[in-house]
């Protein structure tokens, strides 16, 4: 029999929460689009729910009171529009959502809010911006936690997308989801023949049907179950310090 995870809302119950209170929310956020051709449509929702648990337990083990909110399935995919299926939220919709989510959190007393973030076009620096001059008294801040380790010590090849880390997480996470070697495109992508936008210094978006065959960018072939397990060990292991630090903290006093 399963047991109950006290710190996930979506698992929790009201006979326990009428009675408890919360330092820190974590609202994990992640989409619903196509991740080469063997990865699930689901895939950075599942890495959401997995990453925002095990470190929330471990935060919570540690003593923090946090409480992780339901996964959101849609991100912003405006550069793949023609891709069948994935499902577009536009950043003002996403605003909207964060404005709802935070004036309960707000009311109810629940003061600080970390977006957990598993999609790259997910930008929250200028929603986070705007929603900090709304509730002065609120902590709102995210994480890419696909940026919190340095993935070149556990993954061969660099990529960005269904790429050698995703398919080795999600073959750690959900094996039964992930196709077989024979289906796995070469993630190959072109670049744009304009140089600043390689280098980083410029943006534009991205046509992604137009820079990528198999919707992958970076080659999955030396994706392995083990090394999805150490990646995630990893990156739970900081995220649950991270939750943890900051669900303690006096956000009137951070700085030193």
């Amino acid at each position: 029999m399963t047991s109950i995870r006290p710190y996930l809302l979506a698992e929790t119950n009201w006979k326990h929460l009428q009675n408890e209170t919360f330092d820190l929310a974590v609202l994990p956020w992640g989409a619903t689009e196509a991740h080469n051709y063997h990865l699930p449509y689901a895939t950075d929702i599942f890495e959401s729910d997995y990453i925002a648990a095990e470190s929330a337990k471990i935060a919570w083990e540690k003593g923090a009171k946090v409480i992780v909110l339901p996964t959101i399935p849609f991100g912003v995919n405006t550069g793949q529009k023609d891709i069948y299926l994935d499902i577009n939220l536009n950043p003002t919709t996403q605003l909207a959502i964060l404005n709802d989510v935070t004036t309960v959190l707000n009311r109810q007393g629940i003061k600080k809010l970390l977006i957990l973030n598993s999609h790259g076009g997910n930008n929250f620096k200028p929603l986070v911006r705007e929603l900090g001059l709304k509730f002065p008294e609120m902590f709102i801040c995210f994480s890419n936690w696909f940026q919190s380790v340095d993935k070149s010590h556990f993954f061969t090849n660099n990529g960005e997308h269904a790429d050698e880390m995703e398919t080795s997480l999600m073959l750690h996470l959900k094996p039964g989801l992930v196709l077989g070697k024979e289906s796995w495109g070469s993630g190959d992508a072109k670049k744009n023949k304009i140089k600043a936008f390689n280098e980083g210094w410029a943006w534009a978006e991205r046509r992604w049907s137009e820079i990528t065959i198999d919707t992958g960018v970076g080659n999955p072939i030396e994706a392995n179950k083990e090394k999805g397990a150490q990646y995630f060990a990893a990156i739970t292991k900081k995220m649950g310090t991270f939750i943890y630090e900051l669900a303690v903290a006096d956000i009137n006093n951070l700085y030193e």
